[in-house]
């Protein structure tokens, strides 16, 4: 299980921190300062309102050093997404673990997910909005779909559970994030919906593995 992406971090200093060159770090350093200052931006900003000079200099470097690191705005916006789902990943794979307090976990992880997904609310629908326009984000969204129901299935086999068919775990998946999807947005509120009510819809698509 890949751990927990440095992109997925809850804030950066305030104000514009003084331009350094990119020797100052190493190039991991680098790429992870670049990746974070991108993913605080695309949550706030949305993917639409920004550009690759901003993320540098949000990340302390000169507007050039973001080349020597990613292809384009959309290549680090897709680091951001494969760093969101290893997030998500990490968190459920921790409620799961065979120590872990087995009460209430059906709705815990339900929880857990919903949480991620309102923290991450103006990313998520920069994501939606470019997974409907963008060939590249399309296909990149579908890779890191199979990659969580691999997971989804893997930890069913790992316990020694019957893993669900990939037309289930597909179905839970998809459920799963439009509701909290609506729940996140506020849309889920003004239609009227009880956030209580459909937290407990959400853990009832959730299929768990025995033991």
């Amino acid at each position: 299980m890949k751990a927990q992406s440095v992109v997925i971090r809850s804030s950066l200093a305030v104000g514009t921190p003084p331009l350094r060159p990119d020797r100052s770090r190493n190039p991991t350093e680098s790429r992870r300062a670049l990746t974070e200052a991108a993913a605080e931006i695309f949550n706030s900003a949305g993917y639409h309102a920004t550009d690759t000079n901003r993320i540098a200099r949000a990340a302390g470097y000169a507007p050039g050093t973001f080349y020597t690191h990613f292809a384009d705005k959309r290549a680090i916006f897709l680091e951001v997404y494969r760093g969101w789902v290893d997030a998500e990943i990490q968190a459920l794979v921790a409620a799961l673990e065979p120590a872990a307090n087995k009460a209430g976990l059906r709705l815990r992880l339900a929880r857990i997910i919903l949480d991620h997904h309102q923290k991450w609310r103006v990313f998520r629908a920069s994501l939606r909005a470019l997974y409907a326009t963008d060939e590249v984000v399309h296909e990149a969204r579908l890779a890191e779909r199979q990659r969580q129901i691999d997971t989804f299935i893997e930890l069913f086999r790992a316990r020694g559970a019957t893993p669900p068919s990939r037309a289930r775990a597909l179905a839970s998946l998809l459920a799963v994030e439009i509701l909290c999807d609506a729940a996140a947005d506020g849309d889920a509120k003004k239609l009227g919906a009880d956030e209580a009510e459909l937290l407990n819809i959400i853990a009832a698509h959730l299929a768990l593995p025995e033991g």
